[in-house]
């Protein structure tokens, strides 16, 4: 395990607070904030994020949109890799290069999605720090609803970089 430095903590604390976090959506991720995302539970093995089945997340086939579900597991993945790069000098930099997915059962209901293996993304940060080269992480979230029906799952493979000073 990893302790966190006082910037990830911060951020950690921040993301955590479903006030705080609604207000960073609102302001920094406007769709997230209407589809009515959400992070349930952030810890050092996993993330759990929601969204609702409600009328502006639907698609024609009375569902949850795909797009909207994969805002929502993206955020999964998104939350720990976030908080593993702050604080660090020179900063690191983090993009999605790739990202597959699958669509097994019509989500008919509010979709949780888990992703875990979040301390990987630490053990990766500092694998980019100690090679001065960009890594690859590829993080697996599973989208269920509330009776346990899996209704997608979702890798991101994200690249952290450190940026020159």
């Amino acid at each position: 395990m990893f302790e966190l430095n006082p910037q990830q903590q911060k951020l950690k604390n921040q993301v955590s607070s479903a006030f705080k976090f609604r207000l960073y959506l609102l302001f920094n991720l406007p769709m997230g904030w209407l589809a009515g995302m959400k992070i349930i539970e952030l810890t050092e093995k996993h993330c759990i994020t929601s969204v609702p089945f409600k009328w502006i997340n639907k698609n024609p086939f009375k569902s949850v949109y795909f797009a909207v579900q994969s805002m929502a597991a993206e955020l999964s993945t998104a939350t720990a890799c976030m908080v593993a790069i702050q604080g660090h000098q020179p900063s690191i930099a983090l993009i999605i290069v790739d990202m597959k997915s699958q669509f097994y059962k019509k989500a008919t209901g509010k979709v949780f999605f888990t992703c875990l293996h979040q301390g990987q993304t630490y053990h990766t940060v500092a694998q980019a720090l100690a090679s001065k080269k960009a890594q690859t992480l590829s993080l697996k979230t599973i989208g269920k609803m509330s009776d346990g029906t899996v209704v997608s799952e979702f890798v991101f493979t994200w690249s952290f970089k450190q940026r020159q000073s």
